[in-house]
């Protein structure tokens, strides 16, 4: 599973996920993409979960861009213990996800096949999503 190999900080604030993308939110590598609709964090079970699910419909045909990483530790304490006594410790990551962020891109293979590997790809994912296409 995804995860970043260096941080600055051990722990992370939860945050909050405000407004539309602004970076990520036009297509750059392949002809159809994956397009998020709501706001929400992904984790990178999720991530890997909907790349396997895509990779496997394609039968390892084409080609396929991850536009996200999960770099947000999330935290968590252990189950039956006392309120206070700080923060629990990193559980997993997670990457926030914007309203118009794409989430993978797909190349080298027909627009049916594309539709219906993001299609399954979107299944594993917590948020709505839009099959898109490149017009240029």
């Amino acid at each position: 599973m995804l995860q970043p190999t260096r941080t600055k900080f051990r722990k992370a604030h939860k945050g909050r996920i405000h407004g539309n993308a602004s970076r990520c939110n036009k297509m750059n590598y392949g002809s159809f993409g994956l397009k998020s609709l709501q706001p929400e964090r992904i984790i990178s079970k999720q991530i890997e979960a909907a790349r396997v699910a895509l990779t496997r419909h394609m039968k390892r045909q084409g080609r396929v861009w991850t536009r996200i990483f999960p770099n947000i530790p999330v935290s968590k304490k252990p189950t039956e213990v006392r309120m206070g006594k700080g923060k629990g410790s990193p559980e997993f990551w997670a990457c926030r996800v914007k309203p118009g962020r794409i989430l993978f891109e797909v190349d080298g293979v027909s627009e049916q096949i594309a539709k219906e590997a993001l299609y399954k790809a979107s299944a594993k994912l917590p948020i709505k999503t839009k099959f898109i296409r490149r017009f240029a």
